[in-house]
């Protein structure tokens, strides 16, 4: 009796990377990793996609990404590709502020890229999906997808919907307010309390033009997210569809190998600035643009203000 001959397989358009650990005789003991989690011989010639999942119980934001990050696997795998999810971690602003925990809050974003990059380049993805609703995983994502530069999209979890109290909508602006407004001797307690009960009515980032929803919009502009993603409520399926679209257009990247930074040019920078100016966006963008043009060598200035305002008019028009 012969023994059964290992086949090798040539790199694919598809699996040009992660033929680096799963080709020859010489990783037949990475493939037993493999064989360990489910896998089949005939998946060592499918593109292993990752998927950085920032779900968390942490806060609203971020608590209902797992149905995205579940249809973004669905995709990926009718797509013809191998999810392997991992995991990215968080911080709240809005419970942290006003504390020592806003000491961890600016450099979580680091330790959110460094999560994605040490992943997909350790493991050799072919490609990546970022799931991600809140202040810091969203530039922390676009910063890793940005520094690995393997075909990557992003998934924006969506908005919180509004609150309501007394015929008016709410959302977490309005309870800061509400403080305010009991210190002066304006609001009772009991509308204080009920307004906090009723500001924040289910999952989703916070409601407004704050960091979150500016992101989602400049990473439209930038080219990195589908058209019309960062208009979504999360508790709306149309977020699930688009996560599930989203993954089989990033097979599609891989396939052509179409990379991040191919996306992500000095214009298109100068394209999402405009956009967050046409539509009132969260100076937080400032804060994340400059590492992204650091990490893009983009170190010279950016469009002069009048041709930025004339970009601007543009969209307001």
């Amino acid at each position: 009796m012969t023994d059964k001959i290992i086949p090798i397989h040539p790199a694919t358009p598809s699996n040009r990377r992660s033929a680096n650990i799963t080709q020859g005789k010489s990783r037949a003991p990475n493939r037993s990793m493999y064989y360990a989690m489910g896998y089949e011989e005939g998946d060592f010639v499918k593109p292993m996609v990752g998927v950085a999942n920032g779900h968390s119980t942490i806060t609203p934001c971020n608590s209902g990404l797992q149905k995205l990050a579940d249809a973004a696997v669905e995709g990926i795998e009718e797509a013809g590709g191998n999810a392997q999810i991992f995991g990215t971690p968080t911080i709240s602003d809005g419970m942290a502020m006003g504390t020592e925990g806003m000491k961890y809050s600016l450099v979580s974003r680091e330790v959110i890229s460094d999560c994605i990059e040490t992943c997909v380049q350790g493991q050799w993805m072919d490609g990546v999906l970022v799931v991600g609703g809140c202040d810091k995983n969203m530039p922390g994502g676009m910063m890793g997808i940005l520094r690995a530069n393997v075909p990557a999209i992003y998934v924006y979890g969506g908005t919180i919907l509004p609150g309501r109290y007394q015929g008016k909508d709410l959302n977490i602006v309005s309870v800061f307010e509400a403080v305010g407004q009991n210190s002066a001797g304006n609001l009772s307690d009991f509308d204080l309390k009920e307004i906090e009960k009723r500001a924040i009515p289910g999952t989703g980032s916070c409601g407004g033009m704050y960091t979150a929803n500016t992101m989602s919009s400049s990473f439209e502009a930038l080219g990195m997210s589908l058209p019309y993603s960062s208009t979504m409520a999360n508790p709306h399926d149309e977020t699930k569809n688009s996560a599930k679209a989203s993954a089989k257009v990033l097979l599609e990247a891989i396939k052509n190998n179409l990379k991040p930074r191919d996306i992500v040019t000095k214009e298109a920078i100068e394209n999402a600035v405009a956009v967050i100016m046409a539509t009132g966006g969260s100076t937080m963008l400032c804060c994340t643009s400059w590492p992204l043009r650091t990490r893009l060598k983009f170190l010279g200035p950016l469009t002069t203000s009048s041709a930025c305002a004339k970009r601007f008019l543009s969209f307001a028009t």
